[in-house]
């Protein structure tokens, strides 16, 4: 963007915000990566993995720098966003699967029977006008049946293939032949481009990229990096605690490049969305979202995957940071960016406000950000507290923007204490430093409020 049309842009900005209270409602896309770290993208900071087009929509929006997920697990995480609550609420505390569990075991092999019962963003947007649309992974259990209010649905099925998947098209199974990313992209612009001006949509693109396997990708993506070195990437030689991905780690180098190929083959999925928002004259009222369902340590810490890399299961930050990128014109600022701390059980009442529909009154501990995600300044009578928590099976974590705790099994451990000012990839344990036994006591006096509170 030219300096004067960047000018132009963040001038116009408060007039158009204005403006648009008295317009529709805004049409809403949410991009969900699965298992890709924030770190991973050019607008985070990453040097070495090509991302053009995420990092063109986080230039023309706004990313929230510090957003973590609630669990490091993709199911459990999942459902956290998209209800707004907690993994000991919605009762999805781990990854669903119906394959065998490893040792140590992982996995859960399907959500309670309440779970049907959880309020989704679907649900709510759709009992006021909005028609939403499903299309990629659901990983919550019932995969093949439209539900939660999804018009379209577009699910897959079974064990993941990024080659000729089954898939589920409102309740029927399709063998489909093809690319998995490209036709979850096919089916989301064709429900684009079915919608008009006259009633709002929710559409939630959920990719499987980059998540494991990474066979099946075009071999144009592979090429890219064949030569690739990822000396900026942070890996390390493998952890002696490492357990789930560990096979990954033989040669993380060779992993990298085919992960750096699912990230980049994920990116091309974004061009055919705004185009097809574009063609429909929808833009300028449709609020897109990108965001992942986890981070993902590619061999951070000499481990690979998520909260079970590691024996105990690990609350790293490389394994919950995700991309949090809002772009929304004439409300969002050009070029944004937040550095407050936010949860995936803030996205649901940010959405709900975005939308002008009610939060459902269901114990829910997460806040709208939606000024921040605006460019906006919270009231000082309502100032923002930047303190998250997280829960994975039996490891708990508080984080605020200084310092982490990480309790385990009802605090009998092994437990962690960083300072991520001073130690920001939590290398130097304090659990047990005297000097830091005020903040520990303190950090731990809240996350067990917060677990006491939001248990059911």
């Amino acid at each position: 963007m030219k300096r004067r049309e960047f000018l132009l842009a963040t001038a116009g900005a408060p007039f158009l915000a204005e403006k648009r209270k008295t317009e529709a409602r805004p049409n809403i896309v949410i991009i969900m990566a699965d298992g890709l770290p924030a770190y991973a993208l050019g607008c985070y900071g990453s040097r070495e993995v090509r991302t053009p087009n995420i990092d063109r929509l986080a230039r023309g929006g706004l990313k929230l720098v510090n957003c973590f997920a609630c669990a490091p697990a993709d199911s459990a995480n999942r459902a956290t966003i998209l209800t707004g609550r907690t993994p000991m609420q919605h009762g999805i505390q781990d990854v669903l699967t119906d394959r065998p569990v490893e040792n140590p075991p992982r996995g859960q092999f399907a959500p309670p029977p309440t779970f049907s019962n959880e309020l989704m963003l679907s649900d709510v947007l759709g009992q006021h006008g909005y028609r939403c649309g499903y299309a990629g992974r659901w990983g919550m259990g019932s995969d093949q049946t439209p539900q939660h209010k999804f018009d379209y649905w577009y699910a897959l099925l079974g064990p993941a293939a990024y080659q000729t998947p089954r898939m589920s098209l409102n309740g029927q199974v399709v063998e489909e032949r093809g690319y998995l990313p490209e036709l979850i992209t096919q089916r989301a612009v064709k429900f684009l481009k079915e919608q008009t001006a006259d009633r709002p949509f929710l559409l939630l693109v959920s990719h499987f990229n980059p998540h494991p396997p990474y066979d099946g990708h075009p071999a144009k993506y592979y090429d890219m990096y064949a030569s690739a070195k990822f000396e900026s990437m942070g890996w390390e030689p493998a952890s002696p605690h490492a357990a789930s991905g560990k096979e990954y780690l033989k040669d993380i180098v060779s992993t990298l490049r085919k992960a750096a190929a699912a990230t980049t083959a994920l990116d091309d999925q974004i061009p055919p969305l705004l185009d097809a928002l574009d063609q429909r004259g929808l833009r300028d009222n449709t609020l897109v979202v990108f965001t992942s369902s986890t981070g993902y340590l590619w061999g951070r810490h000499g481990l690979w995957g998520d909260g079970h890399a590691s024996d105990p299961d690990n609350m790293y930050d490389d394994a919950l940071q995700v991309p949090m990128i809002w772009n929304w014109p004439g409300r969002t600022p050009v070029e944004g960016s937040r550095a407050e701390v936010v949860s995936s059980y803030d996205f649901f009442p940010t959405i709900c406000e975005a939308a002008s529909v009610p939060v459902p009154a269901r114990n829910l501990c997460g806040r709208s950000y939606l000024t921040i995600a605006t460019g906006g300044i919270p009231s000082k009578k309502q100032p923002w507290r930047n303190l998250v928590f997280g829960r994975f099976r039996n490891a708990e974590m508080a984080r605020d923007n200084r310092y982490k705790i990480v309790v385990r099994n009802g605090g009998k451990g092994p437990n962690e204490l960083y300072d991520l000012r001073a130690d920001p990839h939590e290398k130097t344990n304090q659990y047990d430093n005297p000097r830091f036994l005020t903040v520990r006591d303190s950090l731990a006096k809240e996350l067990a409020a917060w677990g006491q509170r939001y248990s059911s």
